[in-house]
């Protein structure tokens, strides 16, 4: 359990250190999470705001690993390794619009 402890954390920090969309999501966390625990009136909205924040990071981190690997079998350009990066580009959007969705929920119930 140690030793897993450490690699994930060194992939945390390598995610940091060397991608910049996480780097920015990470920030967007530590703004909207405290918010998101404000905002919501119960541990369900709790949990929907701030767990749709976190997913946002981990699909990002997912994302990261596949275009490592895809770079790393081959840096010339081929059209599966372009699928596979755009189709983890695109889970990240999703998990962005399940955010909206989230909030928007949460928030509209609030006006």
């Amino acid at each position: 359990m140690w030793a897993a402890t450490q690699w994930s954390w060194r992939g945390l920090v390598e995610a940091f250190r060397h991608e910049s969309s996480f780097r920015l999501e990470v920030y967007l966390f530590v703004v909207l999470a405290p918010v998101g625990l404000a905002f919501g009136s119960n541990a369900v909205e709790r949990a929907l705001l701030v767990g749709s924040l976190l997913l946002v990071l981990v699909v990002e981190l997912l994302n990261s690993a596949i275009e490592a690997v895809v770079d790393k079998a081959s840096p010339e350009f081929h059209e599966l390794a372009g699928r596979a990066k755009d189709i983890g580009s695109a889970a990240v959007f999703v998990s962005m619009l399940n955010v909206l969705l989230c909030w928007g929920l949460v928030l509209a119930d609030r006006l």
